[in-house]
Parts: C-alpha cells; structure tokens; sequence
C-alpha cells in the first residue's frame, strides 16, 4: 500500500483496471450461486473481500458517489480529502471492532412521525460497501423474481408493471400488506442463520447488528432490527423477507389447487401457484388472487411467517379489498407506492371492466401542499427564483408517474398550481391591477397565453409537458451480475425518471461514461460535464455524461 501512495495519487489510480477487477469476481460469485456451488461462492468473497480494487472501489463509493458522504457518525469525521480517502483504503480491516451509530430522527413524508436513521461512521461505511459488493451477488442469484425494494436494477416503476401483468385479465382480492417497523425488529439470531455464510463474515456481520446505537452522549444496546442508514442495511432486511413468496405459495398450494379444479374442472400445480401474486417492495406487500378465502389463509400464513423473523403486519396499515367491487371497508382497489389501483366497470369491453393504475389522491395532496409550501415561503423572492425552485420538484414528480394513467391527473395537478401562482403574484402587488400583474408574470408561450415566465424567457414547467411513457418491466430474474452490460445499459436509458438530456447522451455514448469508458450499471451517479466548463453554454456537442467520481476528477484536476 505504501508504494501505491507513493506511485499514485487519488485521481492517478487505474480505476478502470480496478473497476472491471472487482467486478469480475462480483459475476464469478453470482455464476457460482446460481449453480449452488457454495464452496465457491464463499471463496470467491473470501478473495473479494481482501483485494485492493474492493476496498479502492468501497471507499469511493462512500466518500465520492454516496449522497450522504458528507454526514458524519459518531466520530465526527467526514468529506474526507484525496490524502484521507488513502489512509482509509490503507487502514480498512473487517476485524477492528465497529462503533455504535449515531441515531437522528427524521420526518416521515406526509406525517408528523418521525423515523430514526443510524449513521454509521465513514470507516465503518466503507467496510459495510465492500461487504455489500461480496454478499450482494451471492443474494441476486437466490432472490425471488417478484422482490423489488433496494435491488440494483429494478424499481417501483417493475413494481406497477408486475401489478398490472397480475390484474389485466382478472379481477381480485387484495391483501396489503404493511409490516411494522421492519428494520426496527427484525431477529438477528435468524437473520445470521438465514444467511448461511462463513464463520468470518457472519462475527462481522453479527458486530454490525450489536454495535448499539448514541443519541445525545447516551449509548442504546440493539438487540434487534438492522438500523436504517447503514449501507448493508437494505440487503439484510431483503435476506430476512427473502422466501415469503415461496413459502406462502407452498402452505397454500392444496387450496390454489382445489380452487382452480372447482372453477376450471382440471389444474396442475404448477399452474395454480401462477394465479396467486404476491409482489413485495422492501417491506410493503400485496398478495392477488380471485377467492378470498384464499388471500385470508394468506394473510394468517404471513402472520405467523413474520412472527419467525421477529416481525408483525402493521393492523392499521393492512386491509383486504377487491379491485372491481367493494368490499367490507368500502373501499374499491388499494394505493401501493403512490400509485392507486382500481378496475372501473365499463360496457365496451368483453371483460367488462378496465384497470387503471394512476397517481394516489394522497399523492397529489402531498404535492400540491409542497408546492404551496414553497410559493407561501417565497413570496419576497423573485419570479425568476420561484421557477428554479418549483421546476425540480414538478419535474422530479412528473416523471415519477409519467408511465400510469396520469394525463388528467397532471392537467389538475396544473390548474391548481396556477390558482396559486396567481395568488402568489396578486399578494406581491397588492396595489397593482390584475391586467398589470398578469402582463408582468404570465407571458405567451407556444399557443399558451397564461404561461408563468420572465422576460429572460424562465420558464416554469407544467406536468402537463410531460407525455405519458410506457415502461418495460424488468425480465424474470436478471440481475446486472449476469454481465448482459447491452441490457443493462439499454434499461437504464429508459427509465422513465431520467431527464431527456441525460437519455440522449446515454445513447449517444452508447451506454458509457466518456472519460473511463466503463459502462453506466444501475445506481451509478451520473453528471452533465460542459466541456468549456461554461455552464450556460447547452449544445449538444458541449456535453458528455460522466459518473460522479469522474467529474469530480475533472474538476479538481482543472483547479490545480
């Protein structure tokens, strides 16, 4: 390690060597789980583990990529320098004892609840990312296809896609599903045991999970849960809720059977599993079937299922509805990720019902209140403020929905931000005709008169500009361990989250960073760079598309 220090320095490393070298062994390790070769699996991390290029590409990860590098844990240490993130890479140990995390509280969306985050310390985040990247595939190759929740590659957008595969030629019961405080509560003991690994990593892993917690000077024991903020936290609360499909289809398998052979006059049992779906992200589930005898049997199945890990449904949360008619609560269809999914009968169909899945009334009401928020709390600004700070958060909300039946959704959405930019507008000139107030603040644009924009030509987006985008559901079980990088990267410049100029150099770079080359893998952070470093300069021969890293390597190398 010495002679690295002194051959490079941090922007001097091959990250390209050691990139495509730790991800090499990643895909070995995925290959070997699919085969049940245990022995090489656990070698194979054994390897990952104590490579340089590991811990080289860990660090980074959590000094230079992750959107919470610059918070610190107990110690205080944070936003560490090119020198620093060296002497982290060269004092990384799996075997030094953890400390406990520093707990703060946060807001819930939406609520007045607060949730409490654990924030680990750099070096103990670092050591918790080269785990990830040992562990993670092993657990990719075994995870069930309809698992989405902190998963590289799949999204809530494969979750709405599953839902609708599930329902577009049936009609059913639902039981969501929402478990209490999964993170919180979750059995350490049957944690380790479910993750069936070496004797090394899980004293490390167990360390981890009994590191205790420090919140104002006092230190709190855990003896359960997987603190949220750690970066191995996400996959282990997966591990612990990995076979809930599986096993729930197995209980039930004799009554799918003897359902289907009542309604059909012959089943298999290979078909009949088929028409129970259960989809999972993170910790919200949904089980669909057409009998509800059937989707109550699930419910109890699940109930003592998460009894074993140390988990329990959330009673206020989780409820039984039909997707066509209403049921006990009167409530048809049911909300899931911001999203509500209902059947809705009509006459012009054979079915007789259509399926619609499109933004939450709750949904909405969250953002027309931020938006309001925000303009109440920018009334001293300018116009040309007010339209940098809204077009992020209507963006960022609009592609979120653009692949459900949002058009008349967003058209709302937009009639009543305009009663309140108005209102906004009316407030700041209170001795001024409307006619004046409308000729200063609302500009024509296109065929539109009433278009909130400067003199400068800033201009506020409306949801309504953003056409609705179907989007592809994610295949069975690939993972982007299985090395098919052409798919991957396809993938990702589809999403539907990701802004059309950001798409565009996707496809114009085919898929990988400009500077290193390497391909573009789901969760990477990706940056617009301007090659004359003149940001107001947007050509499209300005532009490229760098990871985060690479950008910020860019910039410090022209500062020097």
């Amino acid at each position: 390690m010495n002679q690295l220090k002194i051959r490079y320095r941090w922007n001097e490393i091959p990250w390209r060597q050691l990139e495509k070298s730790s991800f090499k062994l990643q895909k070995r390790i995925y290959r070997a789980s699919q085969n049940n070769d245990i022995k090489s699996v656990h070698r194979l991390q054994k390897l990952l583990l104590r490579s340089k290029s590991g811990k080289f590409m860990s660090v980074r990860r959590v000094t230079q990529d992750n959107q919470g590098r610059k918070t610190a844990g107990i110690d205080g240490i944070s936003d560490l320098n090119q020198e620093q993130r060296l002497d982290l890479v060269e004092s990384l140990s799996l075997n030094e004892k953890s400390k406990p995390v520093r707990r703060i509280w946060i807001s819930k969306r939406g609520k007045t609840e607060k949730r409490p985050l654990g924030i680990p310390t750099i070096a103990d985040r670092a050591k918790q990312a080269l785990m990830k990247m040992a562990l993670e595939p092993e657990w990719e190759a075994k995870f069930e296809p309809n698992s989405y929740g902190f998963r590289p590659g799949r999204s809530c957008h494969d979750v709405y896609e599953a839902i609708f595969e599930a329902l577009k030629r049936k009609t059913a019961f639902v039981l969501d599903a929402d478990i209490s405080g999964c993170f919180d509560n979750i059995n350490h003991s049957v944690l380790l045991k479910k993750l069936n690994t070496t004797p090394t990593i899980q004293r490390i892993i167990k360390g981890w999970l009994k590191a205790g917690m420090m919140e104002n000077s006092l230190f709190y024991a855990t003896e359960r849960g997987t603190p949220q903020g750690g970066i191995i936290s996400p996959l282990l609360a997966n591990v612990a809720l990995h076979g809930l499909e599986y096993d729930t289809k197995q209980a039930l398998s004799k009554d799918l059977f003897q359902y289907k052979k009542e309604k059909s006059g012959k089943a298999s049992y290979i078909n009949t599993q088929k028409m129970m779906s259960i989809i999972r992200y993170a910790d919200d589930c949904v089980v669909l079937h057409e009998s509800k005898d059937i989707v109550l049997k699930a419910k109890s199945f699940v109930e003592e299922w998460l009894k074993k890990i140390g988990l329990e449904l959330n009673s206020s949360k989780t409820c039984i509805t039909h997707t066509l008619k209403s049921s006990g609560n009167n409530q048809i269809g049911f909300d899931f990720l911001g999203y509500t999914v209902r059947q809705f009968p009509v006459n012009h169909s054979k079915k007789g019902y259509k399926l619609l899945i499109k933004p939450s009334r709750k949904a909405q009401k969250r953002h027309a209140q931020v938006i309001q928020e925000k303009l109440k709390s920018m009334r001293g600004l300018t116009q040309a403020a007010v339209i940098n700070c809204l077009n992020p958060i209507i963006k960022g909300w609009s592609r979120y929905y653009i692949p459900g039946v949002s058009r008349k959704v967003f058209e709302r959405m937009d009639h009543d931000m305009h009663y309140k930019l108005w209102k906004w507008a009316l407030y700041r000139h209170p001795h001024k005709g409307k006619g004046w107030v409308r000729r200063k603040y609302f500009r024509k644009h296109g065929n539109d008169i009433w278009r909130f924009k400067t003199h400068k030509e800033e201009i506020l987006v409306r949801h309504s500009d953003f056409h609705i985008k179907r989007y592809t559901k994610v295949s069975g079980v690939k993972s982007p361990y299985d090395g098919d990088m052409v798919y991957w990267a396809r993938r990702l410049g589809r999403s539907p989250t990701m802004p059309p100029r950001v798409v565009k150099l996707l496809k114009v770079q085919r898929g990988k960073c400009e500077l290193c080359q390497l391909w573009f893998r789901s969760g990477d952070l990706m940056e617009v760079h301007h090659r004359d470093q003149q940001r107001s300069n947007n050509r499209n021969e300005n532009l490229v598309l760098l990871h985060r890293h690479c950008h910020d390597d860019i910039h410090r190398a022209s500062c020097i």
